[in-house]
């Protein structure tokens, strides 16, 4: 004898299969079900740009290096801001490798790196294999760029040097679209405000013409400006990190970044020889915002490096 449901338990099931379908097609719209976004994780990493992403053969930062109880250098201790998006993916430099593991993050950048140095990075890596759809890039370059720039200055007119700095930036950019090309997914850094550097106030004191600082911000501007202009617009592909806005707000509130110094360097020997041992007396890396007159400590340094690792995670690569 077959069994014939009630027409109240028909309408029963009805009701409670549409109420399904219109909690999946819910769950849907907030990510859930199939549509959920799986977060990125990249199985390689690659920095580009110059000395503030670089790691010397021996693993010396050009910033303060740590030092052991013995004396010797401690490259994990107060990371560059590249080992920080590094070590969030349980990547490591050869450069930097105590333990021995295989290395999947490389350095491309090199030191004085300018905006046309960076394409011969991307060229490097092209010709010694390319890249995968799960690899990472970091770009951080244009401080050199600021710097010669604002060495023609007052022989050059600052609008000449403007101009030419803008078509730097705009060559940053290419490369970095260049890189989203190949199928890297990229964290693009602009150029820390070389208007709030111990040179740049060193500058504004020795001159009298107009304010260097402020010029040097103005050119720093310049740069930074093309490349968020420029670099493609799409969160899927790349990531922008505001150093400069990072830097302009830690001189405005130091003590809401645990920095105690914005206006001088804590390093008394040049870089990247710089140690814990050759620091102002009473400085620390953290404390201070700069290590020489124009590159980061420690205490800029892991700023930079947390945005970048909180872009590279939670962007929509």
């Amino acid at each position: 004898m077959s069994f014939r449901p009630s027409a109240r338990a028909v309408r029963r099931a009805l009701a409670t299969a549409g109420l399904s379908v219109v909690l999946a097609a819910t769950l849907a719209g907030c990510g859930g079900g199939t549509s959920q976004r799986e977060p990125f994780v990249p199985l390689r990493y690659f920095a580009f740009g110059d000395e503030a992403s670089v790691l010397t053969t021996d693993g010396r930062k050009y910033s303060v290096n740590a030092l052991t109880t013995a004396g010797a250098h401690d490259c994990t201790t107060e990371p560059i801001w590249t080992q920080v998006v590094a070590s969030t993916f349980s990547l490591r430099f050869s450069e930097c490798n105590p333990d021995a593991a295989e290395p999947k993050a490389f350095l491309l950048a090199a030191a004085g790196a300018t905006a046309a140095d960076l394409k011969a990075q991307v060229d490097a890596r092209v010709a010694a294999g390319g890249f995968a759809s799960k690899d990472l890039a970091t770009v951080l370059v244009g401080a050199h760029d600021v710097l010669e720039q604002y060495a023609r200055f007052p022989a050059v007119p600052e609008a000449e040097l403007t101009a030419e700095l803008r078509r730097r930036g705009e060559a940053i950019a290419v490369q970095v679209n260049r890189l989203i090309d190949l199928g890297v997914r990229v964290v693009v850094a602009t150029v820390p405000d070389m208007g709030l550097t111990p040179f740049a106030l060193a500058q504004k004191a020795a001159f009298t013409d107009t304010d260097r600082a402020a010029l040097l911000s103005r050119l720093t501007a310049a740069v930074n400006g093309r490349i968020r202009v420029n670099i493609l617009n799409d969160g899927r592909f790349v990531g922008l990190v505001l150093a400069d806005e990072l830097v302009q707000a830690i001189v405005a509130s130091p003590s809401f970044y645990g920095v105690t110094n914005t206006t001088a360097a804590v390093c008394t020997v040049a870089l990247p020889d710089c140690t814990s041992a050759t620091l102002v007396e009473s400085g620390s890396s953290a404390a201070y915002l700069w290590a020489d007159a124009t590159r980061m400590a420690w205490g800029g340094q892991q700023q930079l490096g947390s945005l970048a690792a909180a872009r590279a995670t939670n962007n929509p690569f």
